[in-house]
């Protein structure tokens, strides 16, 4: 590796470190966990993803979209089926990638990916609105004050910064900055060690402590399911963003399987689990983080903050990571779907909005399917429409329809209103060349055809089928010739 890659690769693994504490703490305390299982499981995730996984340059840790998840499970059962569950779910996304299912993302339309970078984007910002509060209330007065101006001169420092100088990521700059700023000057601000102290040990291998039986797998395995397909979800919709990003090519079963072995090895060390973060991701990529080396130095810093570093840590003001925030939301959020409005059709408008909401409300899970669902509803629409005939009598009194399209679920009403069994002659010939089937609806929707002219007293003859709709009447036992 050249010297310029390596160094640069460091710095941006270091700057993410920094975002990443706050971040896993704040989910770790969401999922009512000890703030180290959160830190324990970035350390392992992050490094482990990094080292084996699809997509360099992408980061992953303790996600907040698996806290939200497995939340009711540490208040109905506690830490122990926790970790079991992470476990667990690291299995499924092994099994998910070892059945090369990641090839499915592709299935992921782009206006639901617009509206999952939206979404994301939107939640990171608002995620920050919680560092404004003391004690549950709102800050006010000078504390206030206060921090508005250190958000405010964190962001003017990440913004201007590149305009001097690319030599260093200037969200390091802009973190480690303020940070002396408030340490020199004494400024009374929220530091980091106000959420939470960060010192400890190294992780420990131990089994969680449940009952090894089918009750306890019953408990488990619907919250594995969830997290791991939440999990995968995350983690391949930001491998497809990295890989616009960096106009290369990641390779997402392989992410699957090493995102599946790093939730293991978590849940065997008392982690959390996690999965891609697509705020620390678009943090090491602005600061050049490309290779492997970014995400295993931002991986081995956490630990390393945990064992030796935490009282220096805990002194990093919040005020200098909400900006870092703010800013990373800014640039997640895509502003081009904003532009396109007008020039787009409203369907996929309607898509945008419909996941950016959904991710903001409930889940990105569900976000993604409604999404998919609508789009692929909309598709469906459309290709129905598409479908068309065109009919003449023949030299010899027979008629010939020619129908033009996609025969499936969809347009099988419209299929069938293109004929006029009693109006037609004795001998109907329906030329397929430029017709598929593509499901059953379209091949019960050529039955009923047969079947109308033949209560008529009519024949209908069907010529010019591809194989493959050979093939599929065929196997359902219909009558072609």
């Amino acid at each position: 590796m050249k010297p310029a890659r390596l160094r640069a690769d460091i710095l941006a693994g270091l700057t993410t470190s920094f975002a990443l504490v706050p971040e896993c703490i704040a989910f770790a305390l969401v999922a009512h966990l000890n703030p180290l299982m959160g830190l324990y499981g970035a350390f392992f995730i992050c490094t482990l993803t990094a080292l084996f996984g699809g997509r360099p340059g992408m980061v992953s840790g303790a996600a907040g979209s698996m806290a939200v998840v497995i939340v009711a499970l540490v208040v109905q059962h506690g830490v122990q089926y926790l970790l079991a569950t992470v476990l667990l779910g690291g299995l499924v996304m092994i099994a998910f990638g070892l059945l090369r299912l990641g090839k499915l993302v592709r299935m992921v339309p782009h206006p639901v990916m617009l509206g999952f970078v939206n979404g994301l984007a939107i939640i990171i910002a608002l995620a920050q609105l919680e560092h404004f509060k003391s004690g549950g209330a709102w800050l006010g007065g000078a504390p206030l004050y206060l921090m508005l101006g250190l958000v405010a001169l964190t962001m003017a420092i990440v913004y201007l910064l590149p305009k001097l100088t690319r030599a260093v990521p200037p969200a390091l700059v802009a973190i480690l900055g303020v940070g002396l700023l408030v340490y020199l000057l004494g400024l009374p601000t929220r530091t980091l060690g106000d959420m939470a102290h960060i010192a400890g040990g190294l992780p420990a291998l131990a089994l969680p402590q449940v009952p090894w039986n089918l009750e306890t797998l019953r408990i488990i395995a619907p919250y594995a399911i969830l997290m791991a397909l939440v999990g995968l979800l995350e983690t391949l919709l930001t491998l497809n963003l990295t890989d616009e990003i960096t106009q290369s090519r990641g390779y997402p079963d392989r992410e699957c399987v090493a995102l599946g072995a790093a939730n293991m090895l978590s849940g065997a060390f008392g982690g959390m689990g996690g999965c891609a973060m697509i705020g620390q991701t678009v943090i090491n990529l602005g600061s050049d983080g490309r290779g492997r080396l970014s995400g295993v130095v931002a991986g081995v810093m956490i630990l390393l903050f945990v064992l030796f570093l935490s009282p220096l840590i805990e002194r990093i003001p919040l005020a200098a990571l909400v900006g870092v925030m703010f800013v990373v939301a800014q640039q997640t959020f895509a502003w081009a779907s904003l532009r396109v409005l007008g020039k787009v059709p409203a369907s996929d408008v309607l898509v945008i909005a419909v996941v950016t909401v959904i991710t903001v409300f409930t889940d990105l899970a569900t976000a993604v399917l409604c999404g998919i669902v609508v789009a692929a509803l909309d598709f469906a629409w459309k290709h129905a429409r598409e479908l068309y005939a065109d009919s003449h009598l023949e030299a010899d009194g027979s008629k010939l329809y020619r129908i033009h399209g996609t025969l499936f679920f969809a347009s099988t009403t419209p299929f069938l209103e293109q004929f006029d069994p009693a109006g037609d002659p004795p001998q109907v010939t329906l030329d397929c060349r430029h017709l598929s089937f593509v499901d059953y609806s379209a091949i019960a929707a050529l039955k009923t055809l047969r079947e109308r002219y033949a209560r008529a007293g009519k024949h209908l003859r069907v010529v010019h089928l591809s194989e493959r709709c050979r093939q599929l009447l065929k196997r359902a036992g219909v009558q072609h010739g």
